[in-house]
């Protein structure tokens, strides 16, 4: 088993294989769609991520919305999300200009994400809400998509999302459990379980779904035995996908995984009972959600 390298270590730049090369073109296309969000003070993690399908999807015209601003409260190894302990006061005009950017694009299938703000009393799970309704009102016959944080585990906060009627409720857990410590040292795996738990009782008609980054370290067996603790929590569909190092800062990559083992992931998945196993070195939490159906 690889070791996990850590965080800020260096090494020689090493070659990406043939499987893991992207083009990247079409940057008119790109920059259109970049300046309308910029007018609108919108934000999506393709871009904050640094996501390496972003001229795919902008391209045709898909998009992850990220809200409750760019700053995030943690400090995960592997994300590349501008940090702050203070990321200052929501903007009250978010949920309305991401449905009005929804409506514009004429989006199918909306999915809205957000950074992690541990700094509000309710995780900002209100703005959430808000934001989902809105999408609600501007496109009632898309499907919407949340990717949740943990809201440090308050079920209040979880079912005050669920509340809002999206079709999917998303929440990562990103890792086996051994990596938390290095891979994302402010969060819980049990908890971030638990969470997944709850929104499935909570809302059954709701389909619930995580995924991880694979890469970073793990066994084979500690990711089987992720997908049974996410199978025993009632989660309908997983997305698994290759951890590439965004900035030089985060964690490196430890292994660059087959198209192969994925492919075997996602035959053991199926075999669990997932309604949906989306795996391979380009997927990733929200890639191709409008067009994959659960």
């Amino acid at each position: 088993m690889a070791e996990l390298i850590q965080l800020g270590a260096r090494e020689p730049a090493r070659r990406l294989p043939a499987w893991l090369r992207k083009s990247s073109t079409h940057f008119e296309a790109v920059h259109g769609l970049k300046a309308e969000l910029r007018r609108l003070n919108l934000h999506t993690v393709c871009e904050s991520a640094r996501c390496p399908n972003i001229h795919e999807c902008f391209l045709r015209g898909a998009a992850t919305f990220m809200i409750l601003g760019n700053l995030c409260t943690r400090g995960c190894g592997f994300c590349s999300v501008p940090k702050s302990r203070h990321p200052g006061a929501l903007d009250p005009e978010e949920p309305e200009n991401v449905a009005r950017m929804a409506q514009s694009m004429r989006l199918r299938h909306v999915v809205i994400t957000s950074v992690n703000r541990d700094d509000l009393p309710d995780g900002g799970s209100a703005h959430f809400a808000q934001t989902v309704m809105a999408v609600r009102r501007a496109l009632p016959e898309a499907r919407v998509e949340v990717l949740t944080p943990d809201f440090c585990g308050a079920r209040e906060a979880v079912a005050r999302v669920l509340d809002a009627g999206p079709d999917v409720f998303n929440h990562n857990m990103e890792t086996v459990p051994r990596l938390y410590r290095t891979v994302r040292p402010q969060a819980d795996y049990a908890r971030s379980l638990e969470v997944l738990r709850f929104a499935k009782t909570y809302r059954p008609e709701a389909l619930t779904k995580s995924g991880a980054m694979l890469g970073l370290g793990e066994s084979v067996e500690e990711v089987e035995e992720l997908l049974c603790d996410l199978r025993e929590a009632r989660v309908d569909a997983v997305t698994l996908g290759q951890y590439l190092q965004p900035t030089r800062r985060n964690l490196r990559v430890a292994e660059y995984l087959a198209p192969e083992r994925f492919d075997a992931y996602r035959d053991y998945g199926r075999a669990l009972g997932f309604r949906m196993m989306f795996c391979g070195p380009f997927v990733r939490s929200s890639y191709m959600a409008d067009l994959v159906n659960i």
